[in-house]
């Protein structure tokens, strides 16, 4: 999961979670809105507020990772580790 915001950023130039939750949620599949406002809240960044480079601002990212996550899978499955092993893995692959 947290190699879709680095795609997003990388290959599709997506840099504001409406951006990038509009991909990989559309609205014929989900609630997009709601993710959309879900994954704000969780991450404390506006829905259309850059999130930045993600060599500059890791942490946004991994936030942004972690707070879809949440929105697709719960709490309760959430492996952390595995996911700070991603993000290695998205930064390795630019």
């Amino acid at each position: 999961m947290t190699t879709v915001p680095m795609t997003n950023y990388h290959k599709y130039r997506l840099y504001t979670i409406r951006g990038i939750i509009s991909r990989w949620a559309p609205s014929s599949e989900n609630d997009t809105s709601a993710y959309i406002a879900n994954v704000s809240r969780l991450t404390g960044i506006t829905p259309d507020e850059p999130i930045g480079i993600p060599s500059d601002q890791p942490a946004r990212w991994m936030m942004l990772g972690a707070a879809m996550a949440i929105q697709e899978n719960g709490t309760s499955s959430l492996d952390y580790f595995a996911m700070l092993r991603g993000w290695e893995l998205a930064r390795s692959e630019k």
